[in-house]
């Protein structure tokens, strides 16, 4: 019998904008069990603050902050069969921690962030590319609503980090990398009749690459 080739599906769009609803949502409806989840937050590169300023003038919205180098072999990795270890990042101390999350290969590798389809390495990797497009305000609404009650940030701090690197970098490299999704979905996981297609489509992969 032939063996199943993984299907590379990634969800990007900007800050914001339900693209982690849209993969929680997929993780659901094809099943936990068949997908290995990747998020391209775990890859934020491990930066020692000397001071607060240091903290503060650091552009997290600027690809060179991820490291994509690792999360392209992580990807390749379990495209060849082999478990990962994905780092497990601390959004209020803004560093990596000591543990690691382990990750089996499954047929489905499922990749979630923001910058995925701004960067030719992982682009190439993905079989299927899903753009979450949501209106700015809503997308800053929920930031400021999240990183407030997740991060332990300020409304101030929220506010002067959108506008001097989120937004400038959503309109360099996220909007931008819109035009390599197969499927730009409106409205993010509300959205049910755009989720039901790829749904449809991630099983259609799954066929042909098990026929």
């Amino acid at each position: 019998m032939k063996t199943p080739h993984p299907v590379a599906l990634g969800v990007a769009g900007g800050t914001g904008s339900g693209k982690t609803s849209v993969a929680h949502s997929i993780l659901e409806l094809v099943g936990g069990e068949r997908i290995a989840f990747l998020a391209q937050d775990s890859y934020y590169k491990d930066v020692v603050w000397n001071t607060p300023a240091d903290l503060v003038g650091h552009n997290f919205d600027h690809p060179s902050a991820l490291d994509t180098d690792l999360l392209t072999e992580h990807v390749r990795a379990l495209k060849a069969g082999r478990a990962v270890d994905v780092p497990v990042y601390d959004f209020v101390r803004h560093a990596r921690t000591p543990e690691v999350r382990r990750v089996e290969p499954r047929p489905v590798i499922l990749l979630e962030g923001i910058l995925l389809f701004a960067e030719p390495t992982l682009r190439d990797q993905l079989d299927f590319k899903v753009f979450v497009d949501t209106d700015a305000d809503v997308r800053l609404l929920r930031r400021l609503r999240r990183d407030i009650r997740d991060r332990g940030r300020t409304v101030d701090d929220v506010l002067r980090q959108y506008m001097e690197t989120v937004r400038p970098m959503h309109l360099e490299f996220v909007e931008p990398s819109k035009r390599y999704a197969d499927i730009i979905m409106p409205e993010g996981g509300e959205n049910m009749v755009a989720l039901s297609m790829v749904v449809a489509r991630v099983e259609q992969l799954l066929t042909a690459a098990s026929g």
